[in-house]
């Protein structure tokens, strides 16, 4: 395997001449860039040129043992690389360890969005429904009874959807609500954080979500973040910041729908696409909401072993966003971007509508490839990274989409096990292997960036509901 010299850190020192870095010839060349004299290791320089020369020598045999000691740690390093890469027509460019099961981390969010993509489709909005039970005297807007929730699983329903359902119901003047808060369903608002934080009781979590909610719809609950928020919308939408929508509701959190309710305005989320591109730039492990719809984590299984392929126990899968124990190979995370580029080209879309790209989006990806983010590269790398710092030790894995300027479609998925807290010196390894990839397949297009990541109110829609049959 091709081996560059990646000396301390990240900095690149070429292989050029330092098969004796030049002692051989007579020269004292300890670095590419300096002059024997910049290189200063132990003692100051003696006056004596005899005694000086030897200096130098002595000098520039210990800066060479440093430098092969470096070189030589870091083929040791890349031969723990876990990669495979193809191109999409199937003809293998690079592989090594490439069937040895490692943990994917986040990657595995590109096997729930493909699901939630193939099972839902891109045209796919989450609904939910906002209600009234009681009496409605619409000349006082005070509601003699409760406001119902109907949730239908929206995964991503945030203060922002919150504020355009309180207008739509103050405009059909509905101020005040003298009886409980009923919710039903699947139901959640902000975010809690993955499977490590989520309340596993449904009545507590029904608690916890209402209690948001009610915060939310009254101006007078607010905490700074949620008034942040709201000026920040007003600013985007051209919105007046000092006239804040407000539905009070005296009475406390109720799980369940009463059995005679009437729905009064529904709440369509993003599109699919844009909803799952919102939880993968980010990386956010609550996109397991998405997976709870279709069957969690036992589905997603299933779906993958059958949707790539995969012989029984493969592929494991303890969650659907990469958190605590899970498994694959380099070779099924290709199958996977594979998949997964294939259905969201079916559909119309690119990879980058959904996943994260190096250069355009935020979070992470700029800081963990640098050399791929600026401008020059920017934009033509898709990709999904995982990272784990304790579970099995440590994981960094990037599984990714680019395309050459001869139109190929290269696939690729590079991991390795026991990071621990060594992340930023694998991800500079993972950096310069995809660089060298890159380069072997003649290079990537850059394509322009999209449009900045959309805010969870920026495609949603409310409407007035007429009956139960116009939903």
């Amino acid at each position: 395997m091709k081996t560059d010299a990646r000396a301390v850190g990240v900095e690149y020192i070429p292989p050029m001449r330092t098969e004796i870095l030049g002692v051989a010839q007579g020269r004292h060349i300890c670095h590419p860039c300096r002059k024997p004299a910049e290189i200063i290791v132990g003692a100051e320089f003696t006056r004596d040129r005899g005694a000086t020369n030897i200096s130098r020598t002595i000098r520039c045999a210990i800066a060479v043992v440093f430098v092969v000691a470096a070189i030589g740690a870091d083929a040791a390093d890349r031969d723990q690389l876990l990669f495979y890469a193809e191109t999409l027509k199937g003809r293998e460019l690079q592989s090594q360890n490439a069937d040895t099961p490692f943990n994917p981390a986040s990657l595995v969010k590109v096997g729930t969005s493909l699901w939630a993509i193939e099972s839902l489709g891109a045209e796919h909005r989450y609904r939910t429904v906002f209600g009234v039970d009681g009496e409605w005297d619409k000349q006082t807007g005070r509601l003699a009874g409760s406001l119902v929730v109907q949730g239908w699983g929206d995964p991503d329903m945030q203060p922002e959807n919150v504020f355009l359902v309180a207008r739509q119901l103050n405009k059909l003047r509905l101020f005040r609500v003298e009886g409980w808060l009923r919710i039903d369903g699947d139901f959640w608002i902000g975010w809690e954080n993955g499977v490590s934080n989520r309340m596993l009781d449904p009545r507590d979590r029904v608690e916890r979500m209402g209690r948001r909610l009610r915060a939310v719809l009254d101006p007078y609950r607010w905490d700074q973040s949620t008034r942040a928020a709201w000026e920040a919308m007003c600013e985007r939408r051209g919105w007046d910041p000092n006239d804040p929508p407000r539905v009070e509701i005296f009475g406390s959190v109720r799980p369940g729908a009463p059995a005679d309710w009437t729905p009064v305005v529904v709440h369509r989320s993003n599109p699919l696409p844009v909803l799952l591109r919102r939880f993968n730039v980010y990386s956010n492990n609550d996109i397991i909401r998405v997976a709870e719809g279709l069957g969690g984590p036992e589905g997603l299984e299933t779906f993958l072993e059958q949707r790539l392929g995969l012989e029984s126990e493969a592929l494991e899968l303890e969650t659907a966003s990469g958190e605590n124990r899970n498994r694959l190979t380099a070779r099924t995370g290709v199958r996977l971007m594979r998949a997964f580029a294939e259905t969201v080209g079916r559909m119309g879309l690119a990879p980058a509508d959904v996943l994260p790209v190096i250069g355009c989006d935020p979070g992470s990806t700029d800081r963990k490839f640098p050399r791929l983010a600026r401008p020059e590269m920017a934009g033509s790398v898709v990709v999904k990274t995982g990272t784990l710092i304790n579970t099995d030790g440590g994981v960094a894995v990037v599984g990714g989409i680019f395309s050459t300027p001869t139109n190929e479609i290269v696939l690729f998925c590079i991991g390795v096990r026991q990071t621990g807290w060594k992340e930023p010196h694998w991800r500079g390894l993972q950096q310069s292997w995809l660089l060298d990839l890159i380069d072997g397949a003649g290079g990537a297009v850059q394509r322009p960036c999209g449009e900045e990541l959309p805010f969870s109110d920026n495609f949603a829609e409310v409407e007035w509901v007429v009956s139960w049959e116009s939903l």
